[in-house]
């Protein structure tokens, strides 16, 4: 199967000539030449045109976020509504992202629509996107699995490159943090008649940081470097190629600070170390038609090599992931029509002596149709259906799985000032090893996968959309998204007599429902204010008391206040709270506010930011200790907060 996507990868080249326009906005920032097209729904529109619910954080504030945590994407997603993104451990700071509500394995994580990120990568993927090249994060909540299959059920997040521009391109970050951090970056591209390149390098230092001075790191000393250049070659006849590929080499360890700088004996025995590599090669290519029409072809290869150890213990294992697309792209006169197919194979592979064998292979073939409808000037519909053939077996058991996959989403124009989104659809999640709770104990005494099937769900979404002007100064516009979602099938960790572990599927259903509010509010261009409250109701039958999923609060609220004047300064105050949570043993926690503040004074093509994240110093310590028991012998609390507690970071911008 692998030969024939890449003979047909070979063959596309010959196809070449003619040309199509495709729907495209400019972005808010006049000094960006680039325009944004929505990329996640493969139909080139606008996002106002589009039916499929898609949020977007373009470039202004993916800059904005990128002062307060160069290293990773991280600050992008923890500060968006509806989104959290959780820490699973305590001193090598792993994190997975979670959608409303839903564990991470739930959420698809795709760059440049490439899925790379997914099972035993998932709890460090995060931490291994820097945000340099990005112009643009697409955000799809509910289920999605008609373009983007397993795994897409809380929803799917695309991290979108920058692209060449024929002007040359040249960004240089510096960063410094209070905690030890520091980052640097570079980020060029250029583009010709027939050639263009992006290239980005960054590099970051994190010292092993203990804000509470009880020996264990808050923060773990690491050091992780990304390189990722890209080829785009513009052929004859409205055809374009590009190969991309992107290495990220990381070492990380935490634990006994004594150890950590070197004075490692058997009263300070403790540390938790974590060394990856990831390398994924991509190639994409389309051609369009004269008939308004382009065949698209996109392939990759990754692959994540992961070593865990431990004092006792090491785990090690290769993740290969190979991914291969084609699909024909039609336009009629206000319709568009998507066939195409897939293949998927991942496979991990234990490399350590461990009493249980955690190998794993699946394979997924699948076929998908979406067709999108402009019935009438107030009604657009998108339907989409896709069938998928999954295997997955280790030595324990071999499993084979279809699955029938409807989606449709409306957008009804009510007036030029209202619009409402309603869609649903089926999803599925094959079973892995590799959880947010597996991952807490870094797979230790975990038995492989034995009888087990897919996760499925079914998940709604459905909001109002209201933007206006008040006079000639003041721009306001408010969204109200209400969700669902039913996992059936789900699969949770059981600890067995001898204190081994497995995961199994229960037969009792788990929801999550709620809603969302976006407020924003423009004077001027001057002065922005957004406001973003979530309700979250999760419900497991399979749990005690009441039945809440652990580490999802019910109540959070995202205020922010930006204020700008356009190639001088920029500055805004941010506020955040969270309601109380309940952990895995049930115990409830308190609910916090965390507040931050950032400047940037721009002087030309040079900037100066400074950013307090979190001066109001929340972490968790100050409610109870994350470590007890002895330095020989820790023991760790759930992360449900701030660690490291505040955060004071300034850096220089250069950009040409």
């Amino acid at each position: 199967m692998k030969k024939i996507f890449l003979t047909i990868a070979v063959l596309l080249y010959a196809l070449s000539f003619a040309q199509n326009d495709t729907i495209k906005t400019p972005t808010e920032r006049e000094d960006d030449i680039e325009e944004v097209i929505i990329n996640s729904t493969r139909t080139s529109r606008t996002i106002a045109n589009t039916p499929t619910r898609v949020e977007t954080i373009e470039l202004e504030e993916i800059d904005e976020k990128s002062n307060m945590r160069p290293s990773n994407v991280a600050m992008i997603l923890h500060e968006s509504t509806g989104i959290a993104v959780q820490q699973t451990s305590a001193t090598s700071a792993n994190s997975s992202i979670r959608i409303q509500g839903l564990d991470g394995r739930y959420t698809q994580i795709l760059k440049d629509g490439f899925p790379s990120f997914g099972n035993f990568a998932n709890g460090l993927s995060i931490l291994e996107i820097p945000p340099l090249d990005l112009k643009q994060v697409e955000i799809i909540k509910g289920p999605s699995s008609t373009l983007f299959g397993a795994g897409a059920i809380a929803g799917v997040i695309n991290f979108i490159s920058r692209t060449p521009r024929e002007k040359q391109d040249l960004n240089i970050l510096t960063n410094y943090a209070n905690t030890g951090l520091l980052n640097f970056g570079v980020y060029a591209s250029k583009k010709t008649n027939n050639f263009g390149y992006t290239f980005m390098a960054t590099y970051n230092n994190q010292k092993a940081f203990d804000v509470d001075g009880n020996d264990f790191s808050e923060l773990p000393q690491s050091k992780d470097f990304t390189i990722h250049p890209k080829l785009f070659f513009y052929l004859g006849g409205d055809a374009k190629m590009i190969l991309g590929n992107a290495f990220t080499k990381g070492n990380r360890l935490g634990g006994d600070m004594q150890y950590i700088g070197g004075g490692r004996s058997a009263n300070h025995p403790y540390f938790e170390e974590n060394n990856t590599i990831r390398n994924t090669t991509t190639l994409e290519f389309e051609k369009k038609f004269t008939d308004n029409s382009s065949l698209n072809f996109k392939s990759a290869y990754s692959i994540f090599d992961r070593k865990i150890k431990i004092p006792g213990y090491n785990f090690k294992g290769e993740n290969q992931n190979f991914y291969s697309d084609l699909s024909w792209n039609q336009s009629f006169p206000n319709q568009t029509l998507i066939l195409g197919g897939n293949y998927i194979a991942d496979e991990f592979r234990q490399s350590s002596a461990n009493p249980f064998d955690l190998n794993l292979q699946t394979e997924t073939s699948g076929v998908y149709a979406q067709h999108t409808w402009d019935i009438a000037d107030f009604l657009k519909v998108e339907n989409g259906i896709r069938t998928d053939f999954v295997n997955y077996n280790n030595a324990l058991y071999d499993k084979g799985e279809i699955f029938f996959l409807p989606k449709t989403s409306f957008l009804f124009l009510i007036s030029p000032q209202l619009t409402s989104r309603v869609g649903g659809g089926f999803g599925y999640k094959t079973p892995t090893s590799f959880t947010e709770q597996t991952d807490t104990f870094s797979y230790q005494n975990l038995r492989a996968l034995q009888n087990v099937t897919s996760e499925k769900s079914l998940g709604a979404t459905a909001d109002l959309n209201f933007k206006t002007r008040l006079g000639d100064d003041f721009n306001l516009s408010l969204n109200q998204m209400f969700f669902y979602t039913k996992l059936t099938n789900s699969i949770i960790l059981n600890e067995n007599i001898d204190s081994t572990f497995n995961l199994m599927n229960t037969s009792f259903p788990v929801f999550s429902k709620g809603f969302e509010t976006n407020l924003k509010f423009i004077y001027k261009d001057f002065i922005k204010l957004f406001a973003g409250y979530t309700f979250t109701d999760t419900k497991a039958d399979y749990l005690p008391d009441n039945q809440m999923l652990p580490l999802v609060p019910k109540s959070k609220v995202n205020l922010a206040l930006i204020a700008e004047k356009e190639g001088n300064y920029k500055a805004g105050f941010e506020a955040y709270y969270t309601d109380k949570q309940i952990l895995y043993n049930r115990q409830n926690t308190n609910p916090y506010w965390e507040l931050g503040f950032m400047v940037e004074k721009f002087f030309g093509r040079f900037s100066i930011f400074l950013n307090l994240e979190n001066f109001t110093d929340t972490k968790q310590i100050n409610y109870k200790p994350v470590v007890s028991g002895t330095h020989q012998n820790p023991q760790f609390d759930e992360i449900w907060t701030h660690v490291e507690g505040r955060t004071i970071n300034s850096g220089i911008k250069f950009k040409l």
